[in-house]
């Protein structure tokens, strides 16, 4: 059985989104990639989806350099492509065409094939009062179950 590492997630994506659809993508990846992938060493500072050629592709997320890859090691930053069925892709660009819906990059994890697989959501921006809410809200439910224990 293989065992495989905890997903990294966007922490700051529920912060600062609604996210209504969720979707499992597959990503094109080189080797080295997926081996730092497998260490944990990602990071979701200002990455975003996009539509090129009816093509999704995800930019600025960084993979950090394997560190045991000798002379072909990757561009930390390079742009990725998303894979997805053409039925799932038409649907999340013609939300996307709509004013104020976004892709956003929730996590990463390997599936049982151990495939990586990145999980994107449709969402929506919040606005500052929404945070404010989301933050309140979170801090009750901290309270309330500090006092069920």
């Amino acid at each position: 059985m293989l065992v495989f590492p905890m997903s990294i997630s966007n922490k700051s994506a529920y912060h600062e989104f609604f996210i209504e659809d969720k979707y499992d993508a597959g990503l094109v990846l080189m080797g080295t990639e997926v081996k730092s992938l497998r260490a944990g060493r990602a990071s979701f500072n200002d990455s975003y989806c996009y539509f090129q050629k009816g093509e999704l592709w995800i930019k600025s997320l960084h993979i950090a350099e394997y560190s045991h890859g000798i002379g072909n090691n990757h561009n930390p930053v390079r742009e990725r492509k998303l894979l997805l069925q053409k039925k799932e892709l038409r649907k999340i660009e013609a939300k996307v065409k709509e004013k104020g819906y976004t892709i956003v990059p929730l996590k990463i994890f390997f599936n049982e094939g151990g495939l990586a697989k990145m999980e994107i959501g449709l969402g929506k921006g919040k606005k500052l009062y929404d945070k404010r809410e989301t933050i309140k809200q979170r801090d009750n439910d901290r309270e309330l179950k500090r006092y069920m224990k």
